[in-house]
């Protein structure tokens, strides 16, 4: 019970704390010797006319620390296989072939809203040198004002999620997986889209 001329003072409600996107291992074909295309459209390397391979989707999404605020003009290194699971990377030994179309690296700058988005191809899986087999993934490194996440968007419904080391070490690997939706442009373009929000710690 308050005293007379005095208001009581409700505390505000603690502000909801995100959970930090899990890490992944950077893995073995970072593109050390390609230059990334700066456009956000992978499926045309280049400039070339020709387009890449495959499934087209759209990942979208925001960068954001754990308040939930915008990481503004985070920067955004993005590289995979292309629809054979094969990447441009020397030390690649999957027989695959390339697609002569898709360069599968880019960098991206999210806006001062923290938006991302970027037109692909989904990737294939590949098997490893033990002999089991990757899941279908994107690799992303992310860079903040603060920090640094290097981790990897999964997609739903791929039997080799239940089986993959290195989502499966992660915690709470779910938030690494996401659902391709039909788009409302489908019909035109034949893409999927993606939304995969990416949470730094600080920013």
């Amino acid at each position: 019970m308050s005293e007379p001329g005095f208001k009581t003072r409700i505390a505000p409600a603690p502000a909801r704390v995100l959970a930090i996107t899990p890490p992944q291992i950077l893995g073995p074909f970072y593109p050390v010797s390609e230059h990334p295309d700066l456009a956000t459209d992978l499926t045309r390397s280049g400039g070339n006319p020709a387009e890449a391979q495959g499934q087209l989707i759209h990942v979208r999404g925001r960068v954001l620390n754990r308040l939930g605020m915008p990481v503004s003009h985070a920067r955004l290194d993005i590289w995979q296989a292309n629809a054979a699971g094969k990447y441009r990377h020397p030390s690649d030994t999957n027989p695959a072939p390339l697609d002569p179309n898709f360069k599968g690296f880019a960098r991206l700058t999210a806006d001062a809203s923290g938006r991302y988005g970027f037109r692909t191809i989904k990737p294939g899986g590949y098997p490893t040198a033990e002999g089991d087999m990757r899941p279908p993934h994107i690799h992303f490194d992310v860079e903040g004002r603060f920090d640094r996440l290097v981790t990897q968007l999964y997609f739903a419904g791929e039997a080799e999620n239940q089986t993959d080391r290195w989502l499966n070490a992660a915690p709470h690997p779910e938030r690494l997986i996401v659902t391709l939706q039909e788009s409302p442009a489908r019909l035109a373009t034949r893409a999927l889209v993606a939304h995969f929000d990416i949470v730094l710690a600080t920013g």
